[in-house]
Order: structure tokens, then C-alpha cells, then sequence
């Protein structure tokens, strides 16, 4: 039984870290990555276009946090009215268009 790439999620871990991770976009980046097996340029590409944002703003924190909270798609603090936990997961899948392995194994989305 394979175990896959050893150094893929560390790697992934490493680049979602370096955009900033959940204060931009690197944990968006991240996930596209390992669900959908693209390299970095091309899943930053991915989540640009399902956000409506130029690439170049995936790493603007402006930008990004005014984007995820339209989105609801989860902030690094937490907000009142704003989704955090499997909420923004959901709102992750959804808007991402990806699996998100917890919300199925908890039956609670895609």
C-alpha cells in the first residue's frame, strides 16, 4: 500500500505559509493543490478565478480580507456573523468547487 509523496503535504504546507495562509490566500492555494494535484502557478490561476480577484491579490491582505469575508469563507479572527470551523469549510468546497475530506466523512457537504 503506497503512502503517496511523503514531501507533498509539507511542501504544500510550505507554499500556503509563504502567501500569507489564512490572513490571504494560501490556505485556498493549498487546498486546490492537493485536491486537485496542480502546481502552485496554476492553483493560484484556479482560486483567482473562482474569487474574482487577480492573481496578484491571492497575497494582499487588504484585498483578500475584504474577499473571505464577502465569501464567508473564514478569517484568521473571528468575527460576529462571520463563518469559522466546518462553516467556512462548507463555504470553501463551494466556492472552490473541491472536496473537503471532514465535511464528507462528517456527511455535512461536498
Amino acid at each position: 500500500m503506497g503512502v503517496g509523496d511523503p514531501f507533498g503535504m509539507a511542501i504544500t504546507h510550505a507554499h500556503a505559509s509563504g502567501m500569507g495562509g489564512v490572513r490571504t490566500a494560501g490556505d485556498l492555494v493549498a487546498r486546490v493543490q492537493m485536491s486537485r494535484g496542480l502546481k502552485t502557478e496554476a492553483a493560484k490561476k484556479y482560486v483567482a478565478e473562482k474569487l474574482g480577484v487577480d492573481v496578484i491579490d491571492l497575497v494582499n491582505e487588504e484585498v483578500m480580507t475584504e474577499v473571505r469575508r464577502e465569501l464567508d469563507l473564514g478569517l484568521v479572527y473571528a468575527l460576529p456573523g462571520c463563518a469559522r470551523g466546518l462553516e467556512a469549510k462548507r463555504n470553501i468546497a463551494r466556492t472552490l468547487e473541491i472536496p473537503v475530506n471532514c465535511l464528507r466523512r462528517l456527511g455535512r457537504g461536498e
